[in-house]
């Protein structure tokens, strides 16, 4: 998609992309770790890629954003949502929101090489963690 098609789409929108993206990583990542167990591959994929999770890796990439990303990510992250999980406090909720708004804007812009970059540094891996 053109920058112009992806920067009208809401930031609701891309969350919801990005929530795909992101938990697509995560689950390619366990799998390739060797982790075979359904319930195991489950239990995990919950951990990482839940609200409080994601406010974490949120906090480790936000320094090495470029400026057009960090405005992407506080777009999504100020966005109103209207309901938070109860295993997360709103500023939980709305730091994951930025982060999968970030995420969802790098996916349709084709930019996946970035994605797999700062998703290296989330899980302190290399950058071909994909």
């Amino acid at each position: 998609m053109s920058e112009q098609d992806v920067n009208k789409i809401s930031m609701l929108g891309l969350a919801h992309v990005g929530d795909a993206v992101y938990e697509l990583l995560y689950r390619s990542k366990l799998c390739s770790d060797g982790h075979s167990s359904v319930a195991e591959l489950h239990r995990l994929t919950v951990a990482f890629v839940r609200a409080e999770s994601q406010a974490e890796a949120a906090y480790k990439i936000t320094p090495l954003l470029s400026p057009e990303e960090l405005s992407v990510y506080k777009r999504g992250r100020n966005a109103k949502v209207n309901s938070v999980p109860h295993s997360a406090n709103i500023g939980q909720y709305h730091a994951a929101t930025g982060l999968e708004s970030l995420f969802g804007w790098l996916y349709l812009l084709g930019r996946t090489g970035r994605i797999n970059e700062l998703f290296a540094v989330i899980t302190g891996g290399d950058s071909d963690a994909s």
